[in-house]
């Protein structure tokens, strides 16, 4: 089940390769996360030490969040995934000119994941071929839903 999606990461560029890691969070983001006050349109992952991490990945505390823990909506934070697939992804992002972006969040059994993406960006010509498929695909929509039946028996 999804729990948030990055929209603009499959506009913005294009998807080479995906992949699933766990993530760090603390209790008060997971109630947070189940509560779907999560935002990921500006998570990048960062690669650090050998270490991925997700950052820009808004969580808003809740309004009933502990007197004794002090929320922080934008921390860091650590992804978790296999080290040679970690070592595989830092050879493609150093070597080839490829970005890491989350593409979501989602439940697996009791454990919150997110899916990562090796991508390259887009320039402005693929944007607006994007836009107009998009456009073109939404105006099919529209004709087909308005259009008229023939009486052909």
């Amino acid at each position: 089940m999804s729990i948030a999606e990055n929209r603009r990461a499959r506009f913005e560029y294009h998807i080479e390769e995906q992949f699933e890691a766990g993530m760090v969070l603390e209790g008060w983001e997971v109630k947070a996360v189940r509560a779907g006050q999560v935002q990921l349109t500006d998570g990048h992952v960062m690669i650090k030490n050998g270490e991925l991490f997700l950052i820009g990945c808004r969580i808003n505390p809740l309004r009933t969040a502990s007197t004794h823990v002090n929320p922080l909506a934008d921390r860091t934070k650590k992804l978790l995934m296999k080290k040679d697939e970690i070592r595989r992804l830092i050879g493609k992002v150093e070597q080839k000119g490829f970005t890491m972006v989350p593409l979501n969040l989602h439940y697996k059994g009791s454990h919150i994941k997110c899916d990562i993406a090796l991508a390259k960006g887009k320039d402005k010509a693929d944007k607006r071929e994007t836009e107009k498929k998009r456009d073109w695909e939404r105006e099919k929509g529209r004709l087909m839903r308005h259009a008229v039946p023939s009486n052909k028996a």
